[in-house]
């Protein structure tokens, strides 16, 4: 009751949202439409002091991963709201670009951060397709709309033509870390391979700003009173009746590999 009597100060709120798992448009991705109302009113509700970001993501989509960051940086300037990013156990490509969208970085002595890079991956099946005596039958109005066909086999100008976009993308997400982390990034120093860093180690290349926890840090920030105020996702009520079970797991499988990438 003490909160609501008048004259009183209130003890600081920091709004914990908490951003985990690949980043993608699926059911179960982070992607800008599932985080959205999560983010509106972390920022928005109860006049926070801060708003903390619990991240433990290997990327996914370069494209969800930009509009999030971006709604954390347009809400965090039009609310005046700091952020600090707390980084779990990974927060590698796609969850790098939404931890440089925080003010602040900070992380586990265990924590593998970095991967700015950008990958486009598949297979290519032309050649088992022909033993077993299939014919790959394409019909396209514009010679570029079976590109990199997997089913066919592999032409230099297509592959040529996906570098230069993975190339854009690329330079996009330096601009994004430059931007962000300024000159806290050494000089003579490529940080842009792709290559991942842990713990001290990213501190001491300038990708986070050291090592902390939420909780004592907020605390250091704000007092021991500090309030933490959590904004969660919830499920719908297909998943949760599982009408959507096909889908969670293969979008389980793709997650659990893109972890396995950094180890965990």
């Amino acid at each position: 009751m003490k909160r609501w009597l008048p004259f009183v100060k209130s003890p600081p709120v920091v709004s914990v949202v908490r951003l985990q798992g690949a980043i993608g448009a699926g059911p179960r991705g982070l992607s800008d439409r599932a985080v959205a109302p999560l983010l509106e009113k972390a920022f928005s509700r109860g006049k926070p002091a801060a708003v903390a970001l619990e991240i433990n993501s290997p990327g996914g989509s370069a494209v969800q991963s930009s509009m999030i960051g971006a709604r954390i940086r347009r809400l965090a300037e039009e609310k005046d709201v700091p952020v600090y990013a707390f980084v779990e156990d990974v927060a590698a490509s796609g969850g790098y670009w939404l931890a440089a969208s925080a003010d602040e970085i900070w992380l586990d002595e265990s924590s593998v951060v970095g991967s700015i890079g950008v990958i486009a991956a598949t297979f290519g099946a032309h050649e088992a397709i022909a033993r077993l005596g299939i014919e790959r039958r394409v019909y396209t109005a514009g010679e570029s709309k079976s590109q990199l066909d997997p089913f066919r086999p592999e032409k230099p100008a297509d592959v040529e033509r996906l570098k230069e976009i993975l190339e854009q993308i690329h330079g996009t997400f330096i601009g994004h870390v430059r931007r962000r982390r300024g000159e806290k990034l050494p000089e003579g120093k490529d940080l842009f391979t792709g290559n991942v860093w842990v713990g001290q180690a990213a501190v001491e290349t300038g990708l986070a700003d050291g090592v902390g926890h939420l909780a004592p840090k907020m605390k250091e920030r704000f007092g021991d009173k500090v309030r933490f105020v959590r904004y969660g996702r919830r499920r719908s009520l297909a998943e949760r009746f599982g009408a959507q079970v096909l889908a969670a797991t293969v979008d389980q499988l793709e997650e659990r590999a893109a972890f396995a990438r950094f180890g965990l």
